[in-house]
């Protein structure tokens, strides 16, 4: 046998010390070769013992090159740092996504980029990635304003948040263009709408993981931007700058804060509920973080971030939360292992509260500490990890029967995973299994997963995925909350009811059970097209009981439900053009033990559109637009209405004579038996890169939002018996300032 030996390392560009992502790392002269990740990170492994140059290539770069020994059971590790400005051919990119797609399951997985979400018409001047999460199949937003998702039948409470591996539990602003997340600082963001595997718990639907991107490590850098909508800044650079033969000590910091609740007064009048307060939406966002890379490609990070926001209509309600916390994280490359190691620790701290005629509040502490470990070995991959968390939950709810809900608990989860890869020459395999343990109530979760990918050809594959999934986390929304911009978290029930048949439950757990499978297909160079067909089903849903009218009823209910569907996308690039089109057709059902309904967020079928264009001789011009159709949610209709009597004197309330100023409503009998009316959203922008030097630059970017001025329905205010809509045509310029 062949004596061997293991090379890895990093590509950074050498300029400004990012990553390179998606570079073909290969050794001159052999078959043998890969593909950078998100981190620039590549390894080789089985390498002959001799002497190879290893060369890293990527479009946009000069390629580089270096000599290496390997020497038996050595391992390399190599820093290759490569220079902007080389002419490479687009199939370099080309190939290596490929390559991905043929050694990796990634079914459900929708990989998003920096420059994807930049490709976005900038609504008021910025593109988030709140808004390309909204053109993402099997997405669905309740539109401008309540900054929620609802993913493949999930509810927002059902899909976890991540960022830099820190769970966020409200991460989108209460007007709908804008998540707390900096756009310019995102290096990478993975969307699991289904049948993700076990790395990933304590969610039945669906995954968001977005990673933040390192301080420029060469260079101090920064950004000034300004719109009717926002204001922000951003500095970066290295405290030590990263070379060769040293590692870096590099920091970023990022603020950004609303003016649109000022600026609407004047510029958008015509769009606010009155003229005195215009637009009343105001948030503020800080983001810190300090990294250290070591000269053998191991690095550590701390960071920590404030995130505001508040909607102030005096009409309706002022409705605010603040989120804050911090931790770090690290990746360890042992010198004498192949293994890899990484973990996280933190802490979050999340307030909100509504004040108006009922009040609400919710706090959600989370303390946590995870480690992971990964072996690479030729094509499979072993990966096992553990993780601790510690919740506390302060929630206090009055419902419409002026019935107090409180809870204050603490919790503890432990869970545990292992996850394994096996890649052939067509055959992909990825088995997993996680185990869930709640303290609290007290309750173990195994939870078996699995998924394949076989390469039919070259340029078509098939793909599958299934698995179990629970949590404990519940939400105060409720299904006939049309509009709602308060959130609520509460950490599991703490008390006793009982399931659709009336018996108590024998699990406090919410359940869910995935099934994917679907088509990949390269049709031809530039154009990928994908098909997936899902179902979801929910054997154990448990909701706030908030139509309790005595104290003995039980604080909590049950409901079973299932979400099916499909959707189709279809992608084209080119160096100037990104045509992104997805189609989706759902069906979302819920069982309250009653009656079986069609949850508000069933957008039964959901249509985008995206394209961007880049011209001009340096390519500074871009123009994009987005279309988004949309039918109606459903809502329960109004039966009629009735003068409500709370009998504040009991008995002797003299409700014979008595005139309340409540106005009660009886619903329809039939749960979401109506529909509202279709929605359609037509965006478009332009923007323009003017160079001063190689460092200096500003880009004007005029936009437009809702360009038809289409009155798109937000809710009817039953009682007032008004139609209230969304925001109506937004035109704007922002200017961005790069050094």
């Amino acid at each position: 046998m062949a004596q061997t030996g293991l090379v890895r390392g990093h590509a950074y560009d050498a300029d400004s010390g990012e990553p390179i992502t998606f570079g073909n790392a290969v050794l001159e002269g052999t078959t043998m070769g890969t593909n950078t990740d998100i981190d620039g990170f590549f390894t080789l492994t089985d390498v002959p013992v001799g002497t190879y140059n290893l060369q890293i290539s990527f479009i946009g770069y000069e390629t580089q090159t270096v000599e290496i020994v390997v020497k038996e059971g050595s391992i390399v590790y190599q820093k290759m740092m490569v220079k902007p400005g080389g002419v490479q051919l687009q199939a370099v990119d080309i190939s290596a996504r490929r390559e991905v797609a043929r050694t990796e399951v990634q079914i459900s997985k929708l990989q998003v980029s920096q420059k994807q979400i930049k490709a976005l018409p900038s609504t008021g001047g910025d593109a988030d990635i709140l808004q390309y999460l909204q053109v993402l199949p099997g997405v669905i937003t309740t539109g401008d304003q309540g900054g929620q998702i609802f993913i493949r039948g999930g509810s927002p409470i059902q899909n976890k948040i991540m960022l830099d591996g820190m769970t966020i539990y409200n991460p989108f602003h209460s007007v709908g263009f804008y998540s707390v997340f900096e756009t310019e600082l995102i290096k990478n963001v993975d969307v699991l709408t289904g049948g993700f595997n076990a790395e990933h718990g304590g969610r039945i639907s669906a995954v968001v993981d977005i990673n933040t991107r390192e301080g420029n490590k060469k260079r101090l850098a920064g950004q000034l931007s300004a719109s009717p909508f926002s204001v922000k800044a951003l500095i970066e650079g290295p405290i030590i700058k990263l070379q060769e033969d040293k590692g870096a000590v590099s920091f970023v910091l990022t603020g950004k804060r609303s003016i649109i609740d000022q600026a609407s007064q004047s510029i958008y009048s015509y769009a606010g509920a009155n003229d005195s307060i215009g637009l009343p939406f105001f948030f503020n966002d800080v983001y810190s973080k300090l990294s250290f890379v070591s000269n053998n490609g191991s690095k550590f990070n701390v960071f920590g971030f404030n995130f505001q926001d508040e909607y102030n209509d005096p009409s309706i309600a002022r409705i605010g939360w603040q989120n804050s916390g911090g931790g770090m994280n690290f990746n360890i490359l042992p010198s004498s292992s192949s293994l890899i190691v990484n973990g996280i620790a933190g802490f979050s701290d999340y307030k909100s509260e509504i004040e108006e005629s009922v009040p609400r509040s919710s706090q959600i502490r989370e303390f946590f500490v995870g480690l992971n470990f990964g072996f690479f070995q030729g094509n499979y991959e072993l990966k096992y990890g553990i993780e601790i968390k510690n919740i506390f939950t302060n929630f206090n709810f009055t419902n419409q029967f002026n019935v107090n809900l409180e809870q204050f608990q603490s919790t503890t989860e432990l869970s545990a995973f292992v996850k394994f890869r096996q890649a052939w020459d067509r055959l992909v395999i990825e088995p997993s299994v996680r185990l869930q343990y709640y303290a609290s109530l007290p309750e173990a979760s195994l939870e078996p997963r699995f998924g394949l990918k076989y390469n039919i050809t070259d340029y078509l594959r098939f793909k599958l995925a299934a698995g179990i999934y629970s949590q404990n986390l519940i939400s105060s929304s409720n299904e006939r909350d049309v509009v709602n911009l308060f959130t609520g978290f509460l950490s599991g029930p703490d008390s006793r009811f009982n399931d659709l048949d009336g018996n108590p439950v024998t699990s406090k757990l919410q359940k869910s059970q995935h099934l994917v499978t679907g088509f990949e297909a390269d049709v031809f160079k530039n154009f990928e097209v994908n098909l997936e067909g899902y179902i979801k089903n929910f054997p154990q849903l448990i909701i706030v009981n908030r139509n309790k009218v005595n104290l003995e009823d039980p604080n909590f209910a049950t409901e079973t439900g299932i979400a099916y569907g499909g959707d189709i996308s279809i992608k084209y690039q080119t160096s100037n053009w990104y045509f992104w089109t997805t189609y989706s057709l759902g069906f979302v059902n819920r069982n309250d033990g009653e009656q079986i309904y069609r949850t508000i967020f069933d957008r039964r079928h959901n249509l985008n559109f995206l394209a961007s264009y880049n011209f001009g001789e340096k390519l500074d011009w871009q123009v994009s637009a987005r279309y988004n159709f949309g039918t109606g949610f459903p809502f329960t209709q109004t039966q009629s209405f009735y003068n409500y009597q709370p009998f504040a004197e009991g008995s002797s309330t003299p409700y014979e004579t008595n005139n309340s100023n409540n106005i009660g409503i009886i619903f329809s009998d039939e749960r979401n038996g109506g529909e509202l009316p279709p929605y359609h959203r037509l965006d478009l922008s332009a923007q323009k890169t003017i160079t001063f030097s190689k460092n200096l630059n500003a880009v004007v970017v005029a936009s437009i939002t809702n360009v038809t001025d289409r009155d798109n329905i937000f809710f009817f205010d039953r009682v007032r018996y008004e139609r209230v809509n969304q925001l109506p045509i937004l035109p704007s310029i922002g200017v961005k300032f790069n050094f």
